[in-house]
């Protein structure tokens, strides 16, 4: 880096680098190449050094297009050296020439740093919130150039280069300086220009070379097979939002109604040809079909790159790249604001837990295990053949709590369903006894796994009050959805997975057994308010040769559709936020392939379009009614009627809220058809049958209660009525004031 002269314009005495020196440099392995190459003072004047490789000859010039000195080769690689004449600090530009060939370098030694003391401090404070604007590739103009500055945590590296289109990937020509007080390697990258393919070399604390990496905080990377990272602007979207997230930060969430459309943006649909959807393409498809199938969110599988179209993105080599299958970063912005212009909102499957192994991602990235465990025991996820994010490390911890706060604040997503956070509690998650390591008190539970997302909870909430955040946590780890200052883990909201796995198997089994196993159904209540609770009927339960929704429910074609209409009621009934795969709303009879899209030609057919009529008028009504969602996370929303008929398959409960009229949720999970079924009602009058799920148009029978039912006083505070319930199916009733 340059100093200032003692007296401008004078020249410096020619200076002869040594032979060791020069061969260093020519094989990359200079302990300091901003020491030695660039511009330095000589005396009473400066000197130039530089490497061009293939270059014969090289004459320096000033930014202003003034030359300021001719240089010799002092090596046939392409070493030069000499004294240069500048009129104060200036980076140099160095024009080569080999044969009838010329070209243009700008000397990237010659230039200061960009990270600064303060980032140094907040970095290794572990507190800095802002690394997504500090780490990795971004374009800017330093000192009077355009290019891009590059940075990325290698600490135990003896060497980082970075490569790419810009330097024929070779790792001699960008190494990078060291920053040792954080392990972090930075380099401006005059001219490089957005749009070229890099990465890091690195060559590892023992002197090898390791395998190209990728950037951990590329915010572009290269369509897949290839695997590079992508330089990229920085992200421009004239957002339109405004009134959409004032809202969601100004109300409690609990008591709002949030129906999840959860998709896999690769295979929802597609092309004619087959080929996926863009952003733009998928914005003008999906958006709609949401908004009118009444769904308040849409919840994507992970659009993080991934190498692997049959992980669904659940491994990620790219947490901060939305995925080159969509096209560029600028479509998802573009999709996330068009959703929030029509009061849809966005949520992410986040994954934090893991990643893969790919030789071009952050296993052993620096040659050392960097931000996985060394140790298996704790490192390596047997289920998986992951590597896990070691917790314990503050970069670990900002790197991954900076991507929360990235996706919220860059592309204004509203939520993080946050994936496998089971594996991340328990250090003993599918290990056998010998195979994991207890927690400095002897205990099974990851500590630093829930200190992690205590502390991502608290920073995305802090920094962005409208952000949901959900748990995929299939155990009883207790107050998951509960503040962090009261112990929990700070999440908003907690996937039921007991309800998912109880119902499932209770809708699977042959009505005529159902009376035996009545308490699937009525076990969940006892727990259904100990967390904020969102019901799932996720991808999960649609692969791996488990079979569509349809598919699993018992009977003939007909009793199928019935039970799979009556099971939906039964869930948009029930207490709790409610989330729904893509294709079990028009009942897709195949098992979903992330390969091909869905069967939309089923909604040709009549049960099919029933279907979908069904759920979109469950969502309506659900969202209309304030009594079916405004306590769906309290208790006092929800009472029984009658739990004990199993005799009948039958329940009954109610859905309240203050100041609301309530709601009754009728139930009758057999083909038995009952003309005159008595029930006790909370009040005398004529309720209204706001939703039957046997209703024709849905592709029922059309057996019903006429649209009103009648109750009558008893003298004990509740009335009775005489209800006709259709057969495997489910009713709403509403009371008239």
């Amino acid at each position: 880096m340059a100093k200032s002269p003692k007296r401008s314009g004078d020249v410096a005495k020619p200076d002869t680098p040594s032979a060791a020196e020069i061969e260093a440099i020519i094989h990359g392995t200079h302990g300091d190449p901003f020491a030695f190459l660039g511009v330095h003072e000589a005396g009473a004047g400066h000197v130039a050094r530089c490497f061009i490789p293939g270059a014969e000859t090289v004459v320096a010039y000033n930014l202003a297009g003034d030359q300021v000195g001719e240089l010799a080769r002092l090596h046939d690689a392409g070493f030069f050296s000499g004294p240069v004449k500048l009129d104060g600090v200036l980076p140099v530009r160095y024009r080569a020439t080999r044969g009838d060939a010329e070209w243009t370098v700008t000397d990237p030694y010659s230039f200061w740093p960009i990270l600064g003391p303060m980032d140094d401090y907040f970095i290794k404070e572990g507190s800095h919130l802002r690394l997504f604007d500090k780490m990795g590739a971004h374009p800017i103009k330093h000192q009077g150039v355009d290019g891009f500055h590059f940075a990325v945590w290698a600490p135990n590296a003896r060497r980082v280069s970075v490569v790419g289109d810009f330097n024929d990937w070779d790792g001699r020509r960008h190494v990078m300086r060291l920053r040792r007080d954080t392990g972090i390697w930075e380099i401006f990258a005059p001219d490089v220009r957005a749009g070229a393919s890099y990465k890091f070399e690195i060559v590892g604390p023992h002197g090898d070379l390791q395998p190209l990496k990728a950037d951990p905080f590329a915010r572009r990377a290269e369509m897949r097979p290839k695997n590079a990272s992508v330089t990229t602007p920085e992200l421009e979207q004239d957002w339109e939002d405004e009134a959409h997230r004032k809202h969601w930060a100004s109300i409690d969430q609990r008591r709002q109604p949030i129906s999840i459309y959860e998709v896999h943006a690769g295979s929802w649909q597609r092309r004619d040809d087959g080929s996926m959807l863009t952003w733009d393409e998928m914005a003008a498809r999906l958006i709609p079909y949401c908004v009118d199938m009444g769904f308040t969110h849409i919840e994507f599988m992970p659009v993080t790159e991934h190498p692997y179209d049959p992980s669904w993105g659940y491994q990620t080599t790219g947490l901060y790249a939305p995925s080159a299958r969509f096209g560029e970063p600028e479509g998802f912005a573009r999709f996330v604001n068009g959703c929030h212009k029509v009061g849809l909102s966005v949520i992410l499957d986040w994954v934090p837990a893991h990643f893969p192994t790919d030789a071009h991602g952050l296993r052993n990235f620096d040659g050392t295990a960097l931000y996985e465990h060394a140790d298996p025991r704790q490192g390596f996820h047997p289920d998986w053949n992951t590597a896990i994010y070691n917790f314990g490390r503050q970069e670990v911890l900002s790197y991954l709590i900076n991507n929360a706060l990235y996706w919220a604040e860059k592309f204004h997503l509203d939520g993080l369903r946050v994936d496998a956070v089971a594996s991340m509690l328990y250090l003993d998650y599918s290990r056998k006894e010998g195979e994991w390591i207890p927690n400095e008190y002897g205990g099974r539970e990851n500590l630093e796994s829930v200190r992690f997302l205590q502390q991502m909870n608290h920073h995305a909430y802090g920094s962005h009050p409208g952000i949901m955040t959900i748990a995929e946590e299939s155990t009883s780890w207790p107050k998951v959805s509960q503040p962090v200052h009261e112990g929990g883990l700070g999440f908003g909201f907690k996937w039921n997975m007991g309800f998912m796995h109880d119902t499932l198997s209770y809708f699977a089994r042959d009505p005529i057994y159902r009376k035996y196993h009545h308490q699937e159904l009525t076990f969940g209540l006892l727990y259904a308010f100990s967390e904020n609770f969102v019901l799932p009927i996720s991808h999960d339960e649609v692969v791996h040769g488990k079979g569509s929704m349809i598919a699993k429910m018992p009977g003939d074609d007909w009793q199928k559709f019935a039970n799979l209409r009556a099971y939906y009621g039964y869930m948009w009934g029930h207490p709790g936020k409610k989330l729904l795969f893509m294709g079990q709303e028009f009942a897709q009879w195949s098992e979903w392939s992330e390969a091909r899209s869905l069967d939309w030609n089923l909604l040709d057919y009549a049960p099919h379009e029933g279907m979908r009529r069904l759920v979109r008028d469950l969502n309506f009504t659900y969202r209309s009614k304030p009594a079916l969602h405004a306590r769906d996370c309290e208790g006092e929303g929800f009472e029984w009627i009658n739990a004990d008929d199993q005799e009948n398959s039958v329940l009954a409960w109610l859905r309240k809220a203050p100041g609301e009229k309530p709601i009754a949720v009728i139930c009758n999970l057999t083909p038995n058809y009952h003309e005159q079924y008595e029930l006790s009602l909370p009040a005398a009058g004529r309720w209204r049958e706001i939703l039957n799920t046997d209703a024709e148009i849905y592709g029922g029978s059309g057996k019903g209660n006429g649209g009103r039912v009648e109750a009558h006083a008893t003298g004990s505070g509740w009335a009775k009525a005489g209800l006709t319930l259709p057969p495997l199916a489910v009713i709403m009733l509403e009371l008239e004031q």
